[in-house]
């Protein structure tokens, strides 16, 4: 695509950046086949390309984001489908990343929506806040329908229908803890502990270092991690997302610098997908740089790091198991095989879903920001799900295990909770119905 971005402006790193990113892009339309938002709503510039067009245009002219160019980004769910589609290698999601963060810049968007999205920048990130905020969600819900309909309220309404309708108790799976390996330690990993996942579903983390031990690995949850900041950058907050990222780096280098690491182990793939992308946000930061690069090097899925201990052959258990692969996981991290093959190996039967590289509508924060749309991205991927007949839904990513739960009767379980109970440990409370 050519371009007319002036000597000064590509003075700039993060200009010349995004402008060498659009050049790359051929106009060719693979995007728009795979691109969720363009096969929903069949709209240009909802697609790939489409906001590659208003961004360059934006970005070309200087100019503060409008109010048409920002509901195009803000509908971009980040899935990255169009980069695995792209036969020209268009780095569409650093360019969207950039976006976004000139969008949060200059753009003044309605009150009651930066109401919203303050409400979720603060109390999502922090697991304290975060356990408040769903109490809170859980007085309202009973007056959903009622929000729906006013206007004024219809932003905050998907929020309140999102929230569970009870919590689990507080696990101390997230507190800062080294848990020692049974039997002779084989490895040394260090394991996010996440904002969201340790409030709504501990039992995945739980589940995760009950495994891990078991296989004699240690697993560390480090001082002073926090929210890995996927939520915050997908928002456009820059600075805040850079501050989790340095917190985080600083408490997993003193580990590796301590006692070593051999990885750093995520269970919520969208988490993992910022953690490995480290390394290019802070890039331009001296002091940090090269610690990031070290960081992202060792970021790993939990389904990687397990695909490398060569977990034994179990027999079958007669479960099917509908695979929901995250589009942070398949298109993110490129993470495709690896789930599938472990669920088999531990004796599930497996199965694909038609329309697998589309996303389900969760993408972090938006299913509260741009709900119409995730809701028909969540009816397409639960019909598409439960035309293979499943006992039960497996993926790894929290919000499309919150997403997928609010569309169907079927269990959405995380990939480590089924390996762990094939391995001997628990049995996930969803599956209790199930033969062990």
């Amino acid at each position: 695509m050519q371009t007319n971005f002036s000597p000064a402006q590509l003075a700039d790193p993060k200009t010349a950046e995004a402008e060498a990113i659009v050049r790359k892009c051929v106009h060719c339309g693979f995007c728009t086949a795979t691109c969720p938002t363009y096969v929903t709503l069949g709209n240009e510039l909802d697609s790939p390309r489409g906001r590659i067009y208003l961004i360059k245009d934006m970005l070309e002219n200087d100019r503060p984001a409008d109010e048409k160019t920002a509901l195009h980004v803000d509908r971009c769910l980040s899935c990255l489908a169009c980069t695995t589609t792209c036969p020209s290698g268009v780095d569409y999601m650093h360019l969207i990343d950039h976006a976004r963060v000139h969008v949060e810049k200059t753009y003044k968007r309605p009150p009651l929506v930066r109401l919203q999205r303050a409400m979720l920048a603060y109390f999502i990130p922090s697991p304290g806040r975060f356990r408040f905020a769903m109490r809170l969600a859980a007085l309202g819900r009973p007056f959903a329908g009622l929000m729906k309909r006013v206007p004024a309220l219809k932003v905050f309404a998907a929020m309140v229908e999102l929230a569970p309708r009870s919590l689990p108790p507080r696990s101390t799976s997230a507190d800062p803890a080294s848990h020692p390996p049974k039997g002779a330690r084989k490895g040394r990993v260090a394991m996010l502990s996440g904002c969201v996942q340790p409030v709504i579903e501990p039992g995945i983390n739980e589940a995760a270092i009950e495994l891990l031990t078991s296989l004699g690995v240690e697993v560390v949850v480090a001082r002073g991690e926090q929210c890995c900041g996927s939520l915050v950058h997908h928002m456009g907050r820059e600075a805040a997302a850079l501050e989790s990222a340095r917190a985080n780096i600083d408490a997993w280098m003193a580990e590796s610098d301590g006692s070593g690491l051999d990885a750093i182990i995520i269970t919520a793939s969208g988490c993992g997908t910022t953690i490995k992308d480290y390394h290019h946000m802070l890039k331009a930061d001296p002091a940090y740089a090269e610690k990031a690069r070290r960081i992202s090097s060792l970021a790993c899925d939990v389904s990687e790091y397990l695909d490398r201990l060569d977990l034994p052959q179990q027999q079958s258990r007669g479960v099917t198991v509908a695979y929901h692969a995250a589009c942070s996981l398949q298109h993110g991290q490129k993470i495709t095989l690896q789930p599938k093959a472990l669920l088999r190996k531990a004796g599930f039967t497996v199965r694909e879903p038609a329309e697998g590289h589309l996303c389900c509508g969760s993408a972090g924060t938006y299913n509260m920001l741009q709900p119409e749309i995730s809701a028909q991205l969540k009816a397409r991927k639960v019909k598409n799900l439960e035309a293979v007949k499943p006992d039960l839904i497996a993926t790894g990513n929290i919000g499309c295990i919150t997403q997928i739960g609010t569309g169907t009767a079927t269990p959405v379980i995380h990939t480590i909770e089924l390996l762990n109970w094939a391995y001997g440990g628990k049995k996930p409370a969803k599956l209790n119905e199930l033969p062990r």
